[in-house]
Order: structure tokens, then C-alpha cells, then sequence
């Protein structure tokens, strides 16, 4: 009849990216190449990773593809696919699957909040105290609002922040926190649609972060590195 099999349990596919440098490479400005990596783990059964180099791969979807493929993906096979938001690794994963839900990684979005903490901190000492105070105050409660999935108030609470930060004169660790500022409305503004709940997720032990990719990204990347080796 052409019917399609009954699906097995979910699987959930992480990607992330990391950068090496060529064997050839003659400064540290120069010779860097982009690797894309995953893992692929089902509910049941082994998980799979896979990698490539996205200058160079000119069929990235059909080698994602061929994994899930392998692992008994089918069209009505529900699919959880979690990246770093970036555009090539959201691009690669779309359209792949009718069924497939694709969440931001939560790791991605706290740690670019935790850097903007940091040049909050650094601004102390060329900026009012009142200014940090608040800016401190606004991240946690962008933070919060992300968590829970809001991200129309948290677009807001950006806007107040850059309005906050934004003067005539500005100090150079200042003109840093509003560039990182600007810089994380448009990662935002990307990628909403992929925004989930991230708490509800987490208190239903589901995933919510490529962490169970970092494995193969240091099998990838941390070989590539490894000073004796060409």
C-alpha cells in the first residue's frame, strides 16, 4: 500500500561547529576551515556521529540525511534536532524532516549572556556604578525571560539595555557591551522560532543543550590540534 512503517521512539541530533587550522597555514589570520559536527542518539540503539568540512562538502544535507536514514528515520519519525543557532548548521538541518522540532541550545544562549556579564563587570571602573547596577539588574532579567521561552519581552528588555548603554562618549569597555549588545539582538531576532521553554523541557528531562556533541566535537577538533600530528 505504500503505507509508512510505524515510527520508533524519538531521536534527538545535536550539531555544533568549531574551527581548525590547515596544515599549511602560515598565520594565525589564515588557514582556518569550519568543521560541522554531530551526534545523532536514539531513544534505542547506538548513537552515531558524523562531521565534515562545510567549504568543502558540497552534499552536507544528504550525509545528515544518510545518518538518520541508517538509524530507521522516516518521514514520520518525530525528530529533535539542537544547534548553536548559527546560519550554517540551521540551514543544513531544516526541511530534512516533516516532523522535526529544532531548538536553539541553551549552553550557546547562557554563555554569550555570562560574556556580557563579564564586560558589565570590566566597565566598573570607567563607568557609574549606577549604570552597572541596572545593566546587571536588565541581564538577569533577559535571562529569566529566555529561560521561560519569553522572547518578546526579552527582545524588549534588549532594546532597554542598548538604549541604556548607548551615549555620546563611551568608554572602549563600554562600546564592547553595546556591540555584544547589538550582536546578540540580531542572534535572538534569528533565531525566536527555535526558542522553546527551555524550563518546562528541563523539568521534563528533555534535552536542552548540545553538551552530549562536545565528545565528538574534541574528537574532531582536539585531534586536529594535537601539536605532533600534521
Amino acid at each position: 500500500e505504500g503505507t509508512l512503517p510505524d515510527p520508533k521512539a524519538p531521536l534527538t541530533v545535536g550539531l555544533d561547529g568549531g574551527y581548525v587550522h590547515s596544515c599549511e597555514q602560515r598565520s594565525r589570520q589564515e588557514g582556518w576551515f569550519e568543521v560541522i559536527v554531530g551526534k545523532s542518539v536514539p531513544a534505542e540503539g547506538a548513537a552515531k556521529r558524523f562531521a565534515f568540512v562545510n567549504a568543502y562538502d558540497k552534499k552536507r544535507k544528504r550525509r545528515l540525511f544518510e545518518v538518520l536514514h541508517s538509524q530507521g528515520v522516516h518521514a514520520n519519525q518525530p525528530v529533535t534536532f539542537l544547534s548553536d543557532g548559527g546560519e550554517t548548521v540551521r540551514n543544513l538541518q531544516m526541511y530534512l524532516n516533516p516532523l522535526a522540532e529544532h531548538l536553539l541550545d541553551w549552553f550557546h544562549v547562557a554563555m554569550r549572556l555570562t560574556v556580557m556579564g563579564q564586560m558589565n563587570k570590566g566597565m566598573r571602573e570607567s563607568e557609574s556604578a549606577s549604570l552597572s547596577q541596572s545593566v546587571e539588574k536588565h541581564l538577569e532579567s533577559l535571562k529569566h525571560h529566555l529561560w521561560n521561552g519569553n522572547v518578546g519581552p526579552a527582545q524588549t528588555v534588549i532594546e532597554v539595555l542598548k538604549l541604556q548603554v548607548e551615549a555620546e562618549t563611551m568608554s572602549p569597555e563600554r562600546k564592547k557591551l553595546l556591540k555584544a549588545l547589538e550582536e546578540f539582538d540580531g542572534y535572538i531576532a534569528a533565531n525566536r522560532e527555535f526558542i522553546p521553554d527551555y524550563i518546562d523541557r528541563y523539568f521534563n528531562d528533555e534535552t536542552i543543550t548540545t553538551a552530549f556533541v562536545e565528545s565528538a566535537m574534541n574528537q574532531v577538533v582536539g585531534k586536529r590540534f594535537v601539536k605532533k600530528q600534521q
